[in-house]
This record gives C-alpha cells, structure tokens and sequence, in this order.
C-alpha cells in the first residue's frame, strides 16, 4: 500500500511538472503563426486574449494531472498484474496508454481554444 501511495505521488508530481511544459509548446506553436501578433493585439483590446490563456492553461494542468493520477493507479494495478503473470505485457500497456491518452485531450482542447481566441 506504500508502494501504491509513492507511485501516485510521483506521478502526480511528474503531471504537475509537465503541464507549464506543454503550455509552453502551446505558446510556441501559436507565436510562429503568421497574423498572431495582430490577432493577439486586437484580442487585447477586450480581454479576450487572457481569458483564452487562462483557459488554456487549465484545460492542459488539468488535462496533465488527470493523467497522472490515471496513470499511477493503473500502473500500480499494472506491476501487480505483471508480477504474477508477466504474459499479459501487451494488454497492460493499452491500459497505461489509455489513461497517458488523457493529458493529449487537454493538449488539444488548449490549441482549440487559442485557435479561436485568435
């Protein structure tokens, strides 16, 4: 039950960790753009442009940490699967991929958001 505890923590702690990052990729992708700098500049204007960002960074911390606290009660479940039957590698893995596939969802739903803010 120790070991159960200390995997959710570090995986909590690894999605918090991971969040400002994939902001940050967010941000990079959208200040490439070509019209963005005018876009974010007449969105300014009418506070648009922090709304969307706020709501982007919560859609993508959440999203993060969602995943991760998905990803440690699978995994724990997943290495007690593993020890008694090491076979069912394969099935545990979509499991594990399954719950990683939550922190891309609020990846996506942040670039939505920025793309319709402007």
């Amino acid at each position: 039950m120790r070991s159960r505890r200390l995997i959710l923590t570090l995986s909590t702690l690894a999605a918090v960790a991971a969040a400002p990052l994939l902001l940050m990729i967010v941000f990079v992708i959208f200040a490439g753009s070509s019209g963005a700098a005018e876009a974010v500049k007449a969105a300014t204007d009418s506070g648009v442009a922090q709304w969307a960002m706020l709501s982007a960074a919560i859609a993508a911390g959440l999203g993060t940490v969602g995943a991760g606290i998905a990803v440690a009660a699978v995994g724990a479940a997943a290495v007690g699967v593993l020890a008694e039957k090491p076979d069912l590698l394969g099935r545990v893995l979509i499991f594990v991929g399954l719950a990683e596939g939550i922190a891309i969802y609020g990846l996506i739903v942040a670039i939505l958001v920025l793309n319709r803010a402007g």
